[in-house]
């Protein structure tokens, strides 16, 4: 193998099992790489973290970091596609999601607010500011009406057509964040990533079988 560094191709094992570069004399762990595949092949597989802890004897903190940082790798992922075909963008919408056990006139505030943009039958999603940290003050019951009301006649949308992608994927999303629960407001964009990256993955798989 070449090294996961600069990718020289000569690399030598030590005693401690290992390797080093002999370019930029950097050292990697073989037994990691191998760990992280094989987590790799699960998150790709839609395994839970519970699951695959199970059943590859890891810790459950241990997955559960490498999911995180697989998700953050998805965004990243996400962040270069788009900005490669940011100029082919054709459709775009906003979306408002608030977990189904919620109710929106008692958890304004808890509002997860994002844009989805389409390019070539792909998904990107743009998180926007939360309403909280809008001009409205939700405790105010008059600006909580107003609020309500821009928020049901106010939006920004271009779709080409009124059942297309954009919409396919907020129904795939809203069963997809189902079998999470009481995912952070930090950790949220990661999970819409993920979900983005997977439909994304699903509709070019539904291309090819065509």
């Amino acid at each position: 193998m070449n090294c996961i560094y600069c990718n020289h191709s000569y690399i030598y094992q030590l005693a401690d099992e290992q390797c080093k570069c002999s370019k930029c004399k950097r050292k990697f762990s073989l037994k990691k790489i191998r760990r992280e595949k094989l987590l790799f092949t699960h998150f790709q597989n839609s395994d839970t973290a519970r699951k695959t802890s199970i059943e590859t004897s890891m810790h459950f903190i241990t997955v559960q970091k490498y999911f995180d940082k697989f998700r953050k790798r998805v965004a990243h992922y996400s962040d270069e596609m788009y900005q490669l075909n940011s100029h082919r963008v054709t459709d775009y919408d906003e979306y408002l999601y608030l977990p189904r056990s919620l109710d929106i006139k008692k958890d304004l505030d808890k509002l997860q607010h994002f844009l989805t943009l389409a390019y070539d039958d792909t998904i990107y999603t743009i998180m926007m500011p939360k309403m909280k940290q809008s001009i409205f003050h939700p405790e105010d019951k008059k600006e909580k009406k107003l609020l309500m009301k821009y928020l049901k006649f106010n939006t920004i949308s271009k779709l080409s057509k009124s059942q297309n992608i954009i919409t396919q994927f907020w129904e795939y999303f809203e069963e997809f964040i189902c079998q999470y629960k009481g995912v952070s407001n930090e950790k949220f964009i990661f999970y819409l990533k993920e979900a983005e990256w997977r439909f994304n993955i699903e509709q070019k798989s539904n291309r090819l079988l065509a």
